[in-house]
């Protein structure tokens, strides 16, 4: 990886991070249209560089960080199924990271229901969420686990379905984004450094570079986005997501036919 592809690969986290269209999807599409999705460093850097966007939640709302311990306690039991879930199903996870075709199904698959999700749940109005709203919701987050499905996506729409309203469940779900990449990032550099994975001054260079371009462009990406959200709604997405997974599909299954030729 050179500091070009960093640099490219971070702002397509801090984009997609927190719109719900998969950000684990399109850092597996765009590493591998690099030539590079297979070396480890990369794993670890799309991985390691979610330090960057998380901190934009931080620093965006601030003070929501200290308005009661209720709020960390239901942060908490959000955070439970993912944690469970992760440590069950971590091979299979870590298999299903390198599969274009499911990248393209579940975006195409989200897509559809992101145009509906609106109409099913979009007059909802609740803004307190409940401790067992919380953990649906982390419920609904373990689905982003399957490449494609989108971890802020899964989260939205699973507040939604308890009839929170749009934007109160989209800023849970980047509360909710805190502890879950957290958690994924030490565990992912756990699992390297006990492989004896060895960094580079070089690739620590590319990490620091990763996180404050993730970071800066997440900050852009979060406040475009609530505001979007809060007058359109969700269609927009839904047609992107359907439109790239085709995309995807038609790409794969072309390469696929020129490399049998």
């Amino acid at each position: 990886m050179n500091t070009l592809q960093a640099i490219l690969l971070a702002i397509i986290e801090g984009i997609t991070e927190f719109l719900p269209v998969s950000s684990t999807g399109h850092m597996i599409i765009a590493s591998s249209f690099f030539g590079i999705a297979q070396d480890d460093f990369t794993k670890l850097f799309t991985i390691v560089i979610q330090l960057g966007t998380i901190l934009s939640v931080v620093v965006l709302y601030f003070k929501r960080f200290f308005q009661s311990f209720d709020f960390y306690f239901k942060l908490f039991v959000g955070f439970i199924p993912a944690v469970i879930f992760g440590l069950l199903f971590s091979d299979a996870i870590d298999q299903l990271l390198e599969n274009p075709i499911t990248v393209a199904v579940s975006l195409i698959i989200g897509g559809v229901l992101l145009l509906k999700v609106d109409d099913w749940f979009g007059n909802s109005e609740e803004t307190k969420i409940s401790y067992l709203t919380a953990f649906k919701i982390g419920l609904f987050q373990c689905l982003a686990m399957i490449p494609g499905v989108s971890r802020s996506g899964a989260s939205i729409v699973g507040g939604m379905t308890q009839k929170l309203s749009r934007t109160t469940a989209a800023e849970f779900s980047f509360f909710l984004a805190i502890p879950t990449m957290l958690g994924a990032t030490v565990k992912k550099s756990y699992d390297y450094y006990k492989a004896g994975f060895e960094l580079t001054q070089e690739q620590v260079n590319l990490l620091i570079i990763g996180n404050i371009v993730g970071f800066i462009v997440a900050l852009i990406a979060i406040k475009s986005f609530i505001g979007y959200l809060q007058k359109h709604g969700f269609k927009i997405f839904g047609y992107y997501r359907i439109i790239a997974g085709i995309a995807i599909l038609l790409i794969h299954f072309f390469i696929q036919k020129l490399t049998i030729i």
